[in-house]
């Protein structure tokens, strides 16, 4: 705990210190959050992500989205792990940061969407579960989660600003700063994040490859001239660095800078309600090596890649009342996304900025979308909407891998250079809802239907030349994979009386044409063939919370999934195990004390050297079951103030997730190849918050 105090800002070490008792009358912080709330509305939950959170999670958005049941996350070591929703992850799981679509751009996702959100420094995160939605983004059949932050017209001119600190074991040390300032015309809001953390230590005190340095800064100007207009413009540049335990390379260059406007006009007329317009440009250039982070494999080159990855996006939204029960939300939006690589090998570090960049995979989409809802009473709806897409794509590569003698790989010509496929797809979903016992619940059931263009990770690996030894016979290639097509069906309720809350949401789908990865080695190298398969999936959620005492809550979380290869008759891979939560929370106000149990079954269902589009992301083998706990005390001392502790692994269990990734032979750890990475052991961690307006 020696570096626990280290590299501490001056801007959010001096806001610590201001005295909170004049300026916090109205604002409260959040307790600790062990598990996200229930569902409050049918297939939605949502969660404050400024609040203390127990597992303490890393920097990014996947280790965040964890604490809602349903989530696992793909582990490679401390950082920007892939979030996996209901078995299904990628691009089936839409990330949206302030209505723009992100996307990563690392071949091997060692920076998945995710890893470029900075949670803390957003206001509100929403997982709308299941193809029950078409407003967000095209082939969203597992969930669409919402990473948004709220502006409200100024009523008087004003400013607020909240900040945090957190520090823990291995060197853990995160800052935080947001503030708003303005008038009723005007607004202005900065903000910036850093984290930072050493290699952590499991169970058994083995140290593992992990540590990373992140930071981000954004900002919004914007213009409120009466309660029903708002026009904004955001922007935003982050960066770090980043050691993975689960392959050859680390990240030493995660740079994306982003600008959006967005325009919001509301109570036009009977008719039109509102309007919501926006536009946005995201470039991201990342760098990948074996040398800057670690020491260089023994008689291995020196490699460098640098992907980057352009995207440019718009969207147009109308909210439409043409009558008292009906509400329909129309519009459009289009995505234009370009990919391009540079690689290096040499005898000493390349230089990488003196090579020009190679176009690899573009693509390009245009969407229409219309979703409505219509009310037969106050209890009683019906929600349905529909989307067509017309996707396209072109191969750039001239020249693709091919394997010699299987222990090493050539380029040769690309059969499929500048060709380019088209797809018009649609989605569509149906749901009812009717409240129930008076209003203190809902029940729901909905039928959703979604195609799903192959993504960018998909089409890399869909090529006809690589051929090892375990190669399947029916792999794709660029131009004859084909698109997903998965029907869903979604049941569930919630309840909420008294002292008792519950929600149960359940899930059956098929899935046609399901894109499944089967990895294997060429020499050295991760390689992978794309095929298309038949799958069932179905599986629940559910979860309850009992006020018992006064001050005394108890609440338990429990998710199941089961995935089935239908083509092979098999288990579908990558598939996360049974997970039940529970934990005991006394808060009066001013302290509060608390403790999560959590509990994992063992997964031995399982299709080994199957898996996703993380680089070598397939599944190892069974995996045993595991059982944590973890405490967290917290003090009150206004409305403005909010101090926590905790710890985390209390009794320093050896355990690793059974989504984790093998581990990487490096030098200078004791980890062996292949070897599934373990999660760190006995965790201590201290956060202080505030918040003034």
């Amino acid at each position: 705990m020696n570096k626990l105090f280290k590299r501490l800002p001056l801007a959010v070490a001096v806001s610590m210190a201001i005295p909170a008792l004049a300026q916090a009358q109205e604002t409260r912080l959040d307790s600790v959050v062990v598990t996200a709330p229930a569902m409050q509305a049918p297939l939605t939950v949502t969660t404050d992500p400024k609040a203390p959170r127990q597992p303490l999670p890393a920097h990014d958005g996947a280790d965040l989205l964890k604490s809602v049941p349903g989530f696992s996350v793909i582990r490679k070591g401390g950082a920007d792990g892939d979030p996996v929703f209901r078995g299904m992850s990628g691009s089936r799981l839409s990330i949206l940061q302030d209505g723009q679509e992100v996307h990563g751009g690392c071949g091997g996702r060692m920076d998945p969407p995710t890893a470029y959100i900075y949670p803390e420094s957003y206001d509100r995160v929403t997982v709308l579960k299941g193809p029950q939605t078409v407003l967000y983004s095209a082939g969203s059949s597992a969930a669409v989660v919402l990473f948004e932050r709220d502006i409200e017209r100024m009523m008087e001119p004003g400013w607020s600003m909240n900040g945090s600190l957190t520090f823990g074991s291995w060197g853990r040390n995160d800052q935080v700063f947001d503030a708003k300032a303005g008038n009723p015309d005007f607004y202005a809001r900065v903000g910036a994040t850093r984290s930072d953390s050493d290699n952590y230590e499991d169970g058994d005190g083995k140290e593992v490859h992990s540590f990373y340095t992140r930071w981000s800064t954004n900002g919004a100007l914007g213009w409120t001239p009466d309660d029903n207009t708002q026009l904004e413009l955001n922007f935003g540049r982050s960066d770090g660095e980043a050691a993975y335990a689960d392959r050859g390379m680390d990240g030493t260059k995660f740079e994306r800078e982003h600008v959006g406007v967005k325009f919001d006009k509301r109570n036009i007329s009977p008719l039109v309600q509102r309007i919501e317009a926006n536009i946005y440009y995201s470039y991201i250039d990342h760098v990948m090596d074996n040398f800057s982070l670690r020491d260089k494999p023994t008689a291995a080159q020196y490699s460098v890649n640098n992907p980057d990855r352009e995207t440019k996006g718009a969207r147009f939204v109308a909210t439409l009342t043409p009558a008292e029960q009906w509400m329909f939300k129309v519009g459009a939006d289009h995505k234009d996304d370009l990919h391009t690589l540079r690689a290096l090998q040499g005898a000493t570090p390349p230089d990488y900025s003196s090579v020009s960049r190679a176009k690899d995979l573009g693509f390009e989409r245009y969407g229409l979308f219309g979703e409505g809802t219509y009310s037969f009473d106050e209890m009683r709806r019906v929600v349905a909407g529909l989307r067509f897409d017309q996707h396209e794509a072109q191969d750039y590569r001239k020249m693709l891998k091919i394997d010699v003698n299987g222990n090493q790989l050539a380029l040769a010509p690309n059969p499929f250079a500048n060709e380019t496929r088209e797809e018009n797809l649609k989605s569509g979903f149906l749901r009812y809802e009717q409240d129930y016992a008076a209003g203190a619940g809902t029940w729901y059931a909905g039928l959703g239907y979604v195609e799903r263009f192959p993504d960018f990770w998909e089409l890399m690996r869909a090529t006809p030349l690589i051929d090892y030894p375990d190669s399947v016979a029916d792999a794709r290639n660029f131009e004859n994979l084909d698109y997903e097509r998965t029907t869903q069906l979604d049941l569930g309720a919630n309840w909420a009386v008294g002292n008792v809350s519950a929600s149960l949401s359940g899930f059956y789908s098929k899935v046609k044409d399901y894109n499944l990865l089967r990895w294997g080695t060429v020499g050295m190298t991760a390689v992978a063939q794309v095929r298309n398969v038949d799958a069932t999936v179905y599986g629940a959620e559910a979860d309850a919370t009992w006020r018992f005492a006064p001050n005394w809550s108890a609440t338990g979380t429990l998710a199941w999934v089961h995935g089935k290869n239908d083509t092979d008759g098999k288990a579908l891979a990558q598939q996360p195990p049974l997970e039940g939560r529970v934990a005991v929370e006394y808060n009066d106000g001013t302290f509060s004390y608390g403790g999560l149990l959590r509990l994992v079954a063992k997964q031995d269902r399982v299709d080994v050297g199957s898996g996703s589009i993380v680089a070598g992301g397939r599944d190892i083998g069974p995996s045993s079951g595991f059982a944590t706990l973890a405490l967290n005390a917290g003090w009150r001392p206004n409305k403005a103030t909010l101090l926590t502790v905790g710890v985390d692994n209390v009794f320093d269990r050896t355990y690793s997730e059974h989504l984790s990734q093998g581990s990487a032979q490096i030098s200078g750890y004791e980890a062996v190849n292949n070897e599934i990475i373990n999660e760190p052991g006995r965790t201590f961690w201290l956060k202080a918050q505030i918040a003034l307006d």
